[in-house]
């Protein structure tokens, strides 16, 4: 369901900016500002992995702001440097506690995908949560019409949310 949302949301926004696949030329900004953030508890490996999908235009636009210099994530000039600003990027901005303890997010690295970027991150979590909070304000600095979906997975138990510009808090119960 949430990516069939997802799907929905990116073909009405090539339709509404003219940047689908029939465009004659992509446009320079889009109505919708859009991540993803998947979180799931790997019971197997005993870890959470997160992994976020954010737009590689707005992404890039924003760490730009932040860092006085362009950020280049489909061919950065230093890919060490790079690394560095999108997981202090996330890590700021995408706060989770699990059964109300704060995990720190390890990163693990990032790749693109068409026009998004997917930054992966890892927590150990030996056992499941029963509790997961989240604090997502991705690109709320850039955008007051942002908005980020969320997914949770714990136990086979999937559950969703959206959060609006300029909401960013969200609780799951398991």
């Amino acid at each position: 369901m949430a990516l069939h949302l997802y799907k929905w949301l990116i073909l009405w926004a090539g339709i509404l900016t003219g940047t689908g696949p029939h465009s004659p030329a992509p446009a320079e900004d889009h109505p919708l500002y859009v991540s993803v953030t998947e979180i799931n508890h790997n019971a197997t490996d005993k870890t959470l992995e997160v992994s976020c999908k954010i737009f590689t235009d707005d992404f890039e636009k924003t760490l730009t702001t932040i860092h006085n210099k362009k950020v280049d994530l489909f061919n950065p000039k230093d890919k060490a440097e790079t690394d560095r600003q999108v997981a202090e990027y996330i890590r700021k901005r995408l706060i989770i506690k699990l059964d109300g303890k704060e995990v720190t997010l390890e990163f693990v690295g990032f790749e693109r995908e068409n026009d998004a970027v997917w930054s992966y991150f890892q927590v150990a979590a030996p056992a499941a949560p029963k509790k997961v909070e989240v604090n997502n304000s991705i690109l709320y600095e850039a955008y007051d019409k942002q908005l980020n979906l969320m997914h949770v997975s714990v136990g086979g138990n999937r559950k969703s949310t959206r959060l609006n510009y300029p909401d960013k808090e969200a609780k799951f119960e398991f």
